[in-house]
């Protein structure tokens, strides 16, 4: 049970109609999130399966997308590491801080991947209502992301505490890197095809600094799932990725923001799918408006040949905001599919 155009955008097969998902596309924007939002708390949306595959259908059924996402959040590894977790009005909040002192009270990963069997729940509660012809993906934060949060509770800002520890990190990735592995095969066991890895804030790095701090753990992650993971990273540049990134056999797939080129993404040599990358921030303009500007941001990717469009999966740079209008969102499925058909 998988969608053909995402299957097809996995093995770079050439067809005409690329397929569509947005990250975020379950959320605060939506009516049928908000409804169910009135009835129940963010954390028992996530934790209870019935309640998050119900959140996730809504917008498989309300906007026809070619793929549906696990409705969780990515700091849940945190939590289950014992660092507590709450949502406010103002945001996530953390029960402690991460620094060097307090890596002893992390739990360990046999006992904090028992806190995430929920996700396994809702994965396979998703899949087993998701119509047949639709695709099913997964999702995690990435390594540095999830420091970031654990040491400044998020990550605007400078980040000094982050950036300054890098050993701080590498302790930490010790204890979290075996456990996003253990997330990760939660979610691929229980029926996503693959799993997003989502690292917001990677680009808040030097490309220097990444490559040598965190490249070694996701390249970790994605030798132990060969074509099953994605990789999304918000911020980031080319030159944070050496030459064969893009090329990566394991890889299943590569997400890029809106500040990426697409055209010249697909040309580059690589395997797998593309995601991305209208600028989110758009879908806030008046209808017409909106229109014009989805159509000028598809003409150079509609000037493609199959063949060099092979791979792409349409989406946002980032996830849905907000206050986007429905409308909006609706009209973007609909374009696309009127564009490339």
């Amino acid at each position: 049970m998988a969608n053909l155009k995402f299957e097809n955008a996995i093995r770079k097969i050439p067809q005409a109609t690329p397929p569509v998902w947005m990250m975020r596309q379950a959320g605060r924007y939506h009516k049928h999130y908000q409804a169910l939002r009135a009835k129940h708390s963010f954390m028992e949306l996530c934790k209870r399966p019935e309640l998050a595959a119900e959140v996730a259908l809504g917008p498989i059924e309300d906007f026809d997308f070619d793929v549906s996402i696990l409705f969780s959040d990515l700091l849940f590894p945190l939590e289950v590491l014992g660092m507590g977790l709450e949502y406010k009005d103002t945001g996530p909040e953390l029960g402690w801080s991460l620094e060097k002192g307090s890596l002893a009270k992390l739990a360990p990963v046999e006992t904090a991947i028992r806190g995430l069997e929920f996700q396994a729940e809702a994965v396979s509660l998703t899949r087993k209502r998701l119509p047949s012809e639709k695709s099913l993906i997964g999702f995690v934060g990435g390594p540095w992301t999830l420091y970031v949060y654990a040491v400044e509770g998020g990550h605007s800002g400078s980040l000094v505490k982050s950036k300054s520890q890098p050993e701080l990190y590498r302790a930490f990735a010790e204890r979290l890197v075996p456990l996003l592995e253990r997330n990760i095969r939660l979610q691929l066991d229980a029926g996503a095809e693959v799993v997003m890895i989502f690292d917001t804030a990677a680009g808040e790095l030097a490309p220097a600094d990444f490559r040598s701090l965190v490249a070694r753990d996701l390249e970790t992650l994605f030798a132990k799932f060969p074509g099953r993971i994605g990789y999304y990273s918000k911020g980031t540049q080319p030159a944070h990725f050496s030459g064969d990134w893009l090329a990566r056999k394991e890889l299943a797939g590569f997400g890029v923001d809106h500040r990426w080129n697409l055209a010249e993404v697909l040309r580059a040599p690589h395997l797998g799918f593309v995601q991305g990358n209208y600028d989110q921030a758009l879908l806030h303009l008046e209808p017409r408006a909106f229109e014009a500007s989805l159509r000028e941001y598809l003409a150079p990717l509609a000037g493609l040949s199959a063949a060099e469009r092979a791979g792409w999966v349409c989406g946002l740079g980032h996830g849905v905001l907000p206050k986007t209008p429905e409308e909006n969102v609706r009209n973007f499925v609909r374009i696309v599919r009127e564009v490339f058909r």
